[in-house]
């Protein structure tokens, strides 16, 4: 059986960090939960480079991904990780409290799976984080990894 996908959390704000972890924890997920508090940590982390240099070769499940990020902001590393054919089959999820139109739009043109606002609510942010991680976690199929993603994927 293959190992389990780790979730990539991409976040700095340390309350929705807290937040995110306790929802996903409590759907159970036997997941790891990799966080990165910045932009240019997650890329290191997706690449394999500096700190996570060493670390297995294996995809995150799904990359949750904030849009307002110290050092490289969420749609530079969306922009990244779909525009490379080697990661662009990741699952990214821009989770943001934006209503911009404009950071939907541009996400989207740049390949996001799903824009998910951060409702406000407590109890309305931790169900939709566990509906969140349980979808990309347990319920979606992924493609295969071949050592590249089809040029037409």
């Amino acid at each position: 059986m293959a190992a389990l996908k780790p979730i990539l959390l991409v976040e700095d704000n340390p309350n929705d960090i807290e937040l995110t972890l306790a929802a996903l924890e409590s759907s159970q997920l036997a997941n790891e939960i990799v966080i990165c508090r910045d932009g240019a940590e997650a890329l290191d982390f997706i690449y394999r480079r500096g700190a996570y240099e060493g670390r297995q070769h294996q995809d995150p499940a799904v990359v949750l991904l904030d849009l307002k990020l110290p050092k490289v902001d969420g749609l530079e590393v969306l922009s990244k990780v779909k525009g490379d054919p080697a990661t662009r089959g990741i699952p990214v999820v821009m989770l943001t409290s934006s209503r911009e139109e404009t950071d939907v739009v541009r996400s989207y043109n740049l390949g996001v799976n799903a824009f998910v606002v951060k409702p406000v609510a407590f109890d309305e942010f931790f169900a939709a984080i566990k509906e969140i991680g349980v979808f990309w976690a347990l319920l979606n199929e992924p493609p295969p990894h071949r050592g590249g993603w089809p040029s037409n994927a």
